[in-house]
């Protein structure tokens, strides 16, 4: 008699597949493509964050010069410009992933077949 139910044998072998490519070379060129990116990226943008705040708290005189009429000064633009560096990270994250990050995942979906379905469609 055994102890193994048929409901349970697909599940074990959908996991078995998912431990299969978790530990697969593809996936983890693809997870060091996506390091390569965020990392980098985050810690571009984390010292640009960091610069603008300490110039605002130790070089006030620089920061408050004035650039346009009476209101806007060099604080104000790197104010904005945190912004602008945002979306543009955004942007070309949303590029990058286009072109290295999604059609590796496709194919790497693609290959796990039915596994996929099992959990009902994806939205």
């Amino acid at each position: 008699m055994s102890t193994d139910t048929p409901a349970s044998t697909p599940s074990t072998s959908a996991a078995d597949r998912y431990l299969a490519v978790q530990r697969s070379d593809e996936f983890a060129g693809l997870r060091r493509t996506l390091r390569g990116f965020i990392f980098p990226m985050t810690v571009a943008f984390f010292l640009w964050y960091a610069l603008y705040v300490i110039l605002s708290a130790y070089a006030r005189d620089f920061m408050g010069t004035k650039l346009f009429g009476s209101n806007i000064n060099i604080a104000l633009v790197f104010g904005l410009l945190q912004f602008v560096s945002t979306f543009l990270i955004a942007w070309l994250y949303s590029r990058f992933a286009d072109r290295k990050i999604d059609p590796v995942a496709d194919r790497i979906r693609a290959e796990m077949g039915e596994v996929g379905n099992e959990h009902g469609p994806r939205g």
